[in-house]
């Protein structure tokens, strides 16, 4: 059993290490031509995510996210031991990735390294509700889309949560850096040595994923609900005349 959750754990480390090593890095490769674009940002984050889900989903979930994981642990659908290991494999990958960002690129494009970082017009405490609700989306995603048996978009669930990170960066990019993910933070704060208002990063993200999985587990999974409308082999039945749509 450990060899298989170290395995899963690799994969995890994985999709970190390729999350902020795209991520940061496109942010990166970005700032010497000017003020990078948050399209491009929002993208590059989007399909690093889309791709890695989609490729190792089936070994380990496909989290990258200590939010995420801590939403299936708080849902009984992540033993404790295995959510450890996950969160050990996200943060290490994150840091190796940084670290190698930090190798690549020198001194006078490096800045904090793709951190995320608070505009000066946003407040704290707005930063801190922006980061959480950003989070929450994603995390409402992840279970529609990959937790639950019914999601429309169970075989493609890596798709619609690239989406779902890019829509975030695309709205909370240039106000808080929406990194949604204390990993996506941890890594290029440590290797920068850059902690300006470093607990919105933290507590926003666990935060929101944790009341979006609860809330998530608690109306649609326990147990599944509403029922799906019409025989199995079709999904969909016609109300017979005189017949409403529910009944």
């Amino acid at each position: 059993m450990l060899t298989d959750a170290l395995r899963r754990g690799a994969a995890e480390f994985i999709g970190a290490f390729a999350l902020i090593f795209i991520g940061a890095g496109a942010t990166l490769a970005a700032a010497p031509s000017g003020e990078p674009g948050v399209v491009a940002i929002a993208l590059a984050h989007g399909f690093v995510i889309a791709v890695m889900v989609s490729a190792v989903g089936h070994i380990s979930g496909g989290h990258f996210n200590p939010a995420i994981t801590l939403g299936f642990l708080v849902t009984g659908r992540l033993a404790p031991l295995l959510a450890v290991i996950y969160w050990i494999a996200q943060f290490a990958g994150a840091v190796a990735a940084a670290g190698l960002l930090r190798w690549i690129f020198d001194d006078a494009s490096e800045g904090n390294l793709g951190a995320p970082v608070l505009s000066p017009s946003i407040e704290p405490e707005a930063g801190l509700l922006i980061e959480a609700i950003l989070t929450f989306f994603l995390v409402w995603v992840v279970f529609a889309s990959a937790a639950d048996p019914r999601g429309t978009f169970k075989s493609i669930a890596g798709l619609a949560i690239g989406f779902t990170i890019s829509m975030g960066v695309l709205m909370g990019g240039p106000l808080t850096g929406a990194a949604m993910n204390p990993a996506r933070a941890f890594g290029p704060e440590l290797v920068a040595w850059e902690w300006d208002n470093f607990w919105i990063w933290y507590v926003g993200p666990l935060a929101g994923g944790v009341i979006a999985a609860v809330v998530y587990e608690l109306l649609y999974l326990r147990p599944p609900r509403p029922a799906v409308v019409g025989p199995p082999e079709t999904g969909v039945e016609e109300p017979r005349p005189g017949d409403t749509a529910l009944s």
